[in-house]
């Protein structure tokens, strides 16, 4: 049940479709003065280290060093080493991002997002969504994290405490499964907020969940943000929810970035998907111009592709 941690794939093409479309959405929030909140799903641990072994794929761990920006933790060290070597996965993802000419305006502000983390240059320190989101927060924003796995909650609380902003009375930890726990959050006092959806689908169900927790959750907060990350495996599962979510009377748009032809033994990751309800009206068009650059940029054969479709209702 607990087999998945995110630290093994993180900064991968999935993490910057992903991120960079966050990134666009919190910056949407801000443009606003009202207080909005922020609900994560499936939390994981905040921050990684890219040269941590479970990120770099290194047989051995060291002990992190903290970020050399002040409002960044320490990410903590996991209970464990990887049982083999593997090929750090940022490689493939954000690291071909570094130094990148002429990129879209959707990716530049991704990248300027998580330099925030790192020194001038560097790219050591990689924000997961929670970190993302304590950085985008104001004083009267609040955010409301759910994370199962018991080691995964145990390191974010710890990296919640060091965190430098001082947002402990802004955030909310609950080890507990976020398809459940994001019923009673909704609607927020505020009436405006997001709610992030990225579970690991190692199990099938979370297909399942992930498709309720969206329907009822509109039907709680008509208005709220719904932003679904899913994996593009070869599993009937896939299709399913997503032509269950584009059958949704309501405005959405939906990106998959695919990097590599499927696998012929019908295994492996080969791209991710973006399902965002009731979006920022200028997220279609920002994401028209970086899918095509990230399938060429990130792009492993030549079965690199890219979709984006939005409702009738948009």
């Amino acid at each position: 049940m607990f087999s998945y941690r995110h630290a093994f794939h993180v900064g991968n093409h999935a993490d910057v479709l992903k991120h960079a479309i966050l990134v666009h959405v919190l910056d949407h929030f801000n443009r606003k003065d009202n207080p909005y909140w922020i609900i994560d799903t499936h939390a994981g641990a905040g921050i990684y280290d890219l040269q941590g072994a479970w990120a770099s794929g290194r047989p051995s761990e060291r002990h992190a060093t903290r970020p050399a920006q002040t409002r960044g933790p320490r990410p903590a060290r996991p209970e464990a080493e990887p049982a083999r070597e593997r090929r750090a996965e940022y490689l493939d993802g954000v690291a071909r991002l570094k130094g990148a000419a002429h990129a879209p305006a959707l990716i530049m502000r991704y990248l300027e997002a998580l330099q925030a983390f790192n020194s001038p240059g560097e790219l050591r320190y990689y924000p997961g969504s929670p970190w993302l989101a304590l950085e985008a927060m104001r004083d009267r924003d609040r955010l409301r994290l759910f994370e199962l796995h018991p080691s995964e909650v145990d390191v974010l609380a710890q990296n919640l405490s060091h965190h430098a902003r001082g947002r402990s009375r802004q955030v909310a930890l609950t080890q507990a499964d976020g398809f459940e726990g994001v019923k009673a959050l909704l609607p927020p006092p505020t009436r405006r907020g997001m709610v992030l959806i990225d579970p690991s689908y190692e199990s099938k169900q979370d297909y399942r969940h992930t498709l309720t927790a969206v329907q009822e959750g509109l039907k709680r907060f008509a208005t709220g943000s719904f932003v679904v990350w899913y994996p593009l495996v070869q599993r009937r599962e896939v299709q399913n929810l997503t032509r269950a979510l584009e059958r949704l009377d309501t405005v959405w748009v939906h990106a998959a970035l695919q990097v590599r032809r499927p696998a012929s033994e019908g295994f492996g990751l080969h791209g991710s998907g973006m399902f965002v309800v009731n979006p920022p009206w200028t997220l279609h068009d920002s994401l028209a111009q970086a899918l095509p650059w990230l399938a060429k940029t990130l792009g492993q054969d030549q079965g690199a592709s890219h979709t984006l479709t939005r409702s009738a209702r948009s």
